[in-house]
């Protein structure tokens, strides 16, 4: 019989059949805010065990089926902790987030447009907190920040002027004549860190024994970036990480991100600094007698030192230069807040810093407003904007070969001569040398004054969300444009200026730079997860990046009256730089996470550049990692000793640039009888150079213990440098002088090791510490040209030299044993190894922090301790103990090694430094409610210093200063520097 109305019935049946397979589910929903009650949109909820997860929507809901009548459900969400919680039926479950420091901690970077959950990571990225950063004591500088604060950096302080000058290098010797400084980055934009001379060669003539450009004691321009401006810094080390920058990373990459706003309720923060810098160390005077006198100056100065002792007037000339206390001040003044749809930071900074010589000092002003707004739930845009005007006073220092910096007169000024101005303040000259340091000081300008933008904009577009997939696009862009000025005014009263002195009647010295540098850069990001928890992501994108510069540099000598214009002179000179490249890459890599057991990743960047000889070829540089975490297995029985333990390698690559002048043969103008030409410069280019590539393969391991109290890591690395670019002599019948060549390899070893540990962790009182230690060592393990020296003065007072077989930082010089290749070894400018224990204990409302740094071995050139010993004047001119016959004192012995060997001029420059130390005071909750009735929510005081307690055998003003600046590996040269200092300050901080 036929059934009438099926289609009823089949409606009826589906009605008693749903309910009954929803009886073994349960649906959860409810809402996620943080502690300000304010929504969360995009947190992860996850049900534990499980593929099956959603996400909350714009206004924080979710709502979840769990696929069974009970579970767990997790809760995840950048930035805040991560909250489990069982349910066991259908119900309404609201949840709130609270923020936590460790999950931003935990994250590292991954891709050009990813990230990765440092408990993932294959790579040892170093990641630096605010906290760690200027948490302890305000750094003068960016850089300076970061002393100390991770294994595998060699940080050095090339100036102790104020305002910067300092270079890092990240695990050991990444070229010999190319760029060896990491690509800086904040918030996605290349941001540029050169160092641009002021044209002071054109008086002191220091080109006569090295390069002009990196001895002019200049600023480095990553000192303008405001430290109290950075949320976190991450770096990556070596090119197994850095692949993924490719032509510009082969030096490593640090990655800076600036700080948000966070919704909610908007917060103020003040803080004020006032203190003192000092001279870390003054050489002193020699002890004088009568006898000494006239053994080291003549009869004839022999009453004039009686003179000014008896009459009280022996001066001390070095503490009268390098004695004053500069003042310290510094303001910085932040506000945040948003709701969910929109949040800011906005801050402003000034900063004053006098220098420890007169008419030094560094003055910055840092303005900086974050925005980010979610526009739609699949649209979000980010803007980031900075800027900075500085000044900087840098004095007339470092080496010359006129005898008129500050620093060389010095070494032959002795205390009885009369340097004063009189009463009209007319300077005498000095007998004794070719300038009077106190004229020099008081009559020179060296300034230099920045204008600077930094922009960025990001926006990330959600193609599409599903549950188990989802698709990203993300677009950056950024632009990093600044204006520079120098200008170095030399009176034509100077005593080195006067005609009759040999003097050029007054120099002035303009420079101008113009930099604009814009990136730009679309990726594509899909990720995807399978049932059995294995997920894929995948992104791919097309770079673009831009740089412009235009130096030029006006240099005016014999100026009319006291004019300074460069047009008011008897004779100019101009000379210009001008940069002009553009780049163009693309960065595929891939992904896979396997239960958080197995994490690898592949990728490959491809770059071509206008500053390749073929514009158009692309230079491939692979990444590859793969990492274990064991304690995830199956088999992994948790002991309560080790809790995690990861194993990890990762192998990669990465390019750097032929060195201006290389590729192309470069001309310059000359002029005869009035007709105009042009001439060879001596460097024949080559168009067919290759870039040199780094290749670095990393091994290591992530051991935490004891309940998650001690967290260890160990990093080896091999990291070879190819197709090395050196500047290789030609026979002079070709025409030049030399030319650039790809003509050998360079090898880099090192180990990294970092403990972190929680040591005491009570109600009252939390002792933390960590302590990282590392080694590098560095090899030339093919050399294609004859071996050479480089970066000093000769093998006569030691010099660095290049051959096979050797470190690439070996020290030589003629001696009394010389080797096959005819010199003899002293030495290494590659420490033994370095080593820095960070200490911070809190004991209810005080804290204590301090850092030491130990830097064992490493040698350095000194030809300061020379020149004084030349002059007679070192303060150990008179001690003994360097003669091995004990016949000479120590500054004759010195004087008689000069010609026949260097060993007395190459020393260890070992130290151990209080490089940080903190004390602060938090006022009790309970006080500021009884006081200020709530209004401010903490209120810090407290005292700190940088560089207080300096130990070391170093005979000079600082084992750190170099002579030659940081763009090259040859930075332990020293000639009468600027000297180093110590910082004292006062701090409050008022958070409201």
């Amino acid at each position: 019989m036929k059934q009438k109305h099926p289609f009823i019935k089949m409606v009826y049946f589906l009605l008693f059949l749903i309910p009954c397979a929803m009886m073994g589910q349960s649906v959860v929903t409810g809402v996620i805010s943080d502690a300000g009650n304010n929504p969360i949109p995009f947190v992860n909820v996850i049900e534990k065990g499980t593929s099956n997860g959603t996400t909350s929507n714009f206004d924080g809901n979710y709502s979840i089926t769990l696929s069974g009548d009970s579970g767990t459900l997790e809760f995840t969400y950048l930035g805040y902790a991560t909250q489990e919680i069982a349910v066991t039926s259908s119900q309404t479950l609201n949840v709130t987030l609270e923020e936590s420091s460790e999950s931003l901690d935990e994250v590292v970077i991954s891709g050009l447009a990813s990230s990765v959950k440092r408990s993932n990571a294959a790579n040892a990225v170093a990641s630096i907190s605010a906290e760690q950063i200027t948490g302890t004591t305000p750094p003068p500088t960016l850089d300076g920040a970061l002393y100390g604060k991770f294994a595998g950096a060699l940080v050095s302080q090339n100036s102790g002027a104020p305002g910067g000058g300092l270079s890092i290098k990240l695990r050991g010797a990444t070229s010999i004549q190319g760029n060896t400084q990491p690509l800086y980055i904040i918030d996605g934009v290349y941001v540029d860190n050169s160092s641009i001379s002021a044209g002071l060669n054109a008086v002191s003539a220091a080109s006569a024994g090295g390069s002009a450009s990196n001895q002019d004691n200049p600023t480095n321009r990553i000192a303008d970036i405001n430290p109290d401006d950075i949320q976190n810094i991450e770096i990556l080390k070596g090119a197994s990480a850095a692949a993924i920058y490719g032509s510009r990373a082969a030096a490593g990459v640090v990655i800076i991100t600036t700080k948000k706003g966070k919704a909610g309720e908007t917060q103020f923060k003040f803080g004020q600094s006032f203190g003192w810098t000092q001279v870390t160390k003054l050489l002193g005077l020699r002890n004088y007698n009568e006898q000494r006198v006239e053994d080291s100056f003549g009869p004839d100065a022999v009453p004039l030192f009686i003179a000014a002792r008896n009459e009280g007037r022996l001066v001390d000339y070095e503490e009268e230069i390098f004695g004053e206390k500069g003042l310290i001040s510094k303001t910085n003044f932040s506000m945040s807040g948003g709701d969910t749809k929109t949040r800011f930071y906005a801050g402003v900074t000034h900063s004053n810093e006098n220098g420890i010589v007169k008419n030094t000092g560094y003055e910055k002003t840092s303005l900086r407003l974050n925005l980010d707004h979610r526009a739609t739930d699949f649209l979000k845009v980010s803007l980031n904007t900075n800027y900075i005007n500085s000044k900087s006073d840098r004095g007339f220092f470092n080496n010359d070969n006129s005898g008129t910096t500050i620093g060389v007169t010095l070494t032959g000024t002795t205390p009885w001569l009369e340097l004063f101005p009189d009463e009209n303040g007319v300077y005498p000259d000095n007998p004794a040398g070719a300038s009077n340091p106190l004229q020099t000081r008081d009559r020179v300008t060296n300034r230099e004054t920045v204008d600077r933008f930094i922009i960025g904009a990001s926006a990330n577009l959600d193609i599409f969300k599903a549950e188990k997939s989802s698709l990203e696009l993300i677009m950056r862009g950024g632009l990093d444009t600044y204006g520079q000025k120098s200008r170095a005014i030399f009176p034509k009263d100077l005593q080195f200026q006067r005609p009759e002195n040999g003097g050029q009647n007054g120099v002035a010295v303009q420079g101008d730079t113009q930099n604009r540098n814009y990136n730009l850069a679309a990726f594509l990001v899909h990720n995807y997860r399978t049932d059995n928890d294995l997920s894929f992501r995948t992104q791919a994108g097309i770079t673009r990046e831009y740089f412009d510069r235009n130096t030029q540099l006006i240099t005016a000598s014999g100026l009319v009256a006291s004019e300074t214009n460069v047009d008011q002179a008897a004779n100019t000179g101009t000379n210009q730089f001008r940069l002009l490249q553009e780049d163009a890459g693309f960065f595929v890599q891939e992904e896979i996470n396997y239960q958080d057991k197995l994490i690898g990743a592949i990728g490959l960047r491809g770059d071509k550049s206008s500053n390749n000889g073929d514009a158009n070829k692309l230079n491939y540089y692979p990444k590859a990692s793969l990492a274990a975490n064991i304690n995830k297995f199956d088999f992994w029985k948790e002991d309560g000793f080790i809790n995690k333990l990861k194993l990890r390698t990762a192998y990669g690559e990465a390019g750097n640039f032929a060195p201006f002048g290389a590729l192309f043969t470069s001309y310059t103008s000359f002029s005869t009888d009035g007709l105009l030409g042009i001439s060879l410069v001596g460097v024949r280019g080559d168009a067919g150079l290759s870039p040199e590539r780094q290749k670095e393969l990393e091994f290591g391991t992530d051991i935490t213990f004891l309940n998650n109290k001690i967290d260890f890591s160990a990093t080896y690395y091999i990291k070879t440098v190819d197709d090395l670019i050196l500047n290789s002599a030609l026979s002079p019948s070709s025409g030049f002088t030399s030319e650039f060549v790809n003509a050998g390899e360079l090898q880099n070893k090192g180990i990294e090791l970092s403990l972190n540990s929680t040591i005491i962790e009570s109600e009252n009182f939390v002792w933390d510490a960590s302590v990282n230690w590392f080694k590098n060592t560095s090899k030339i393990t093919r050399l294609d040209v004859d071996p050479f020296n480089v970066g000093a003065f000769g093998a006569t007072l030691g010099t660095f030299r290049i051959e096979e077989g050797s470190s690439a930082t070996q020290i030589v010089g003629i001696g009394p044993n010389p080797g096959a290749n005819g010199f003899q070894k002293f030495g290494d400018s590659e420490p033994d190894f370095q080593m820095a224990l960070n200490n911070s204990l809190q004991y209810k409302d005080f804290q204590l922090s301090f850092l030491w740094q130990w830097k064992k071995g490493g040698d350095n050139i000194n030809l300061t301790t020379l020149l004084s010993d030349l002059n007679g004047t070192s303060a150990d001119y008179d001690d003994s103990g360097l003669d091995p016959t004990g016949t000479l004192a120590n500054g004759p012995y010195r004087v008689s090694q000069l010609g026949s060997s260097a060993e007395v001029f190459v020393e260890d420059a070992s130290y151990l430094r209080l490089r940080e130390v903190g004390l602060y005071y938090t006022l009790p909750s309970a006080t500021l409610e009884n006081f200020l009735g709530g209004n401010i929510d903490n209120i810090k005081v407290g005292f700190s210093g940088t560089n207080l307690i300096n130990i070391f055998d170093y005979n000079s003003y600082d084992p750190e200063v170099s002579n030659f600046g940081g763009g090259g590996i040859f930075t332990g040269v020293e000639v009468t520097p600027f000297p180093s200092s110590k910082r004292f300050l006062f701090n409050l901080a008022v958070n409201f």
